[in-house]
């Protein structure tokens, strides 16, 4: 990796803010405190460059749905100034960052994803008129394109204004300006906070905590439902992801000869290549790892005979991800044992996906999956019956442990801001997309079961869609019933 001229510290330019100490450095560089940026250079890279610019861009796929979501947006908070950030770059380590992905509210209403920017909505006497600010090109009179550590010559090219309002039908000017203007606005203002600094130090006298949550909480009940666009990016992903799924079992005999970490690098490639990433962290549990509910060191051994419980989704270049969850056997058959606790969640699974349609309650899947699965740890001696007082007290979750699902969409758990009433307490509406992941674990110091199922856990989970008359399972291509799966992996592995 190349190392950029390093500059010498400025902590004062630093402390003026990030756009003072750019410009601090880019002087500091052509000053000569870097390595030797004489006059000469510094005006020979002025010139000589091809206009690059970009003509006749068609706008984004999205561009309809995003100014839809807009307006619905504008007519919630009317008279008032919107201010919507895409965040900021994170460092990781001295000077590398992690990989931007800008904020879900940012992306949704806009389609961009690139740092820095921030959309605004400036009240008029009929609605809002929106504004994208954004980064220009890199100045190549000021040398910001190649001294920059951000400059293009080190990042890559970014559109010009021109270029983005073109492609996001939105007019667009310069983020560097801001800052200022809204420090001298005027009137009632909101922002979605938590994602760029600046900018809430620039309001900082202007809003309200209880008001920008009103903003942060009506943009995650905005996205329960899924208009076409989203419908599409998130069988998108989950098509992907059934791909992966099928890279993984083709590899089995790989990852026993090294670790969990073959399969999660196995299922990576995938989500790059086909999207922009994974959506969450891989949980590649082999063994009694499944046990472990959110187990993402994926560093444990992969043995013939276990399980291996497989929670992956592939994340589309628009930002919408599948989640989905197949428990494997690793040598292509299930144990008797093992084959009675995943039937038993199999069994929960279907009723949990029946309970999945218009006028539901958010909660009864949940209910549905864990009634069957209480019936089976009682029917097998596990707990004292009766059902009902089992679920009454919620004896069942010692080993049912988690909920049976959430919504999903450019989050993982997506919609997460949403209240209550209008979520968990909520009615199913078609076009809501969520999953449905009953799960057994049985830890391995569990004295409370038979020494059988001690260190084995199932989790199946799928991404359902709400339709009209009841509901689509969008992951569907990858199988589930037990048989199926032993069949499924056997044809993969020839």
């Amino acid at each position: 990796m190349a190392e950029e001229l390093p500059s010498a510290p400025n902590d004062a330019a630093t402390a003026a803010g990030p756009e003072t100490a750019e410009e601090e450095q880019i002087k500091q560089r052509k000053n000569g405190l870097s390595r030797g940026v004489s006059d000469e250079l510094a005006e020979n890279m002025k010139t000589g460059w091809a206009d690059t610019e970009l003509r006749d861009l068609a706008p984004i796929a999205q561009a309809a749905e995003t100014a839809a979501r807009r307006a619905k947006l504008s007519a919630r908070f009317p008279g008032e100034r919107l201010v919507i950030p895409a965040g900021n770059l994170k460092v990781r380590s001295n000077d590398t960052e992690y990989p931007f992905r800008a904020s879900v509210e940012y992306a949704y209403l806009t389609g961009n994803q690139t740092e820095d920017g921030v959309l605004v909505l400036e009240p008029r006497d009929e609605g809002h008129q929106a504004t994208l600010y954004l980064l220009p090109r890199s100045d190549r009179e000021n040398g910001e394109f190649w001294l920059s550590g951000q400059g293009e010559l080190w990042v890559g090219r970014r559109h010009s204004l021109t270029e983005s309002e073109a492609l996001y039908g939105i007019p667009v000017a310069d983020v560097r300006e801001l800052a200022g203007a809204l420090r001298e606005a005027t009137g009632p203002v909101r922002v979605v906070r938590g994602h760029d600094a600046g900018i809430e130090a620039a309001l900082t006298d202007k809003v309200t905590a209880e008001r920008d949550e009103e903003l942060r909480v009506f943009l995650s009940e905005l996205r329960l439902v899924k208009d076409d666009f989203e419908i599409g990016e998130l069988q998108k992903a989950v098509d992907s992801t059934v791909r992966g799924f099928e890279d993984v079992v083709k590899v089995l005999d790989k990852a026993q000869a090294t670790s969990e970490r073959y399969i999660e690098g196995t299922f990576f490639l995938r989500a790059r290549v086909e999207g922009n990433d994974v959506g969450y962290g891989t949980i590649a549990a082999a063994g009694p790892h499944a046990c472990t509910l959110h187990w993402v060191r994926n560093d444990g051994p992969v043995r013939a005979g276990d399980l291996l419980l497989l929670d992956a989704g592939v994340e589309t270049h628009t930002y919408y991800t599948a989640d989905v969850t197949r428990t494997l056997p690793i040598d292509g058959r299930f144990s008797e044992i093992q084959k009675k606790i995943y039937d038993a969640v199999y069994e929960a699974q279907e009723a949990g996906i029946a309970a999945v349609k218009p006028g539901a309650k958010f909660r009864d899947f949940h209910d549905a999956a864990q009634r069957v699965l209480t019936e089976k740890l009682v029917e097998w001696g596990l707990v004292e019956g009766p059902v009902e007082r089992v679920l009454e007290l919620g004896l069942q979750r010692r080993w049912t442990l988690h909920g049976t699902g959430h919504m999903l969409g450019m989050d993982v758990h997506d919609c997460a801001a949403a209240r209550t009433e209008t979520y968990v307490d909520g009615t199913l509406e078609p076009g809501m997309v969520l999953t449905v992941e009953p799960g057994l674990y049985f830890q391995t110091d569990d004295l409370t079961v038979p020494e059988e199922y001690r260190g084995i856990g199932v989790r199946i989970e799928d991404d359902i869609l709400v339709t009209e008359d009841g509901n689509r399972n969008l992951s569907a291509a990858l199988p589930r019933r037990s048989d199926e799966v032993e069949s499924w992996m056997a044809q993969i592995k020839g």
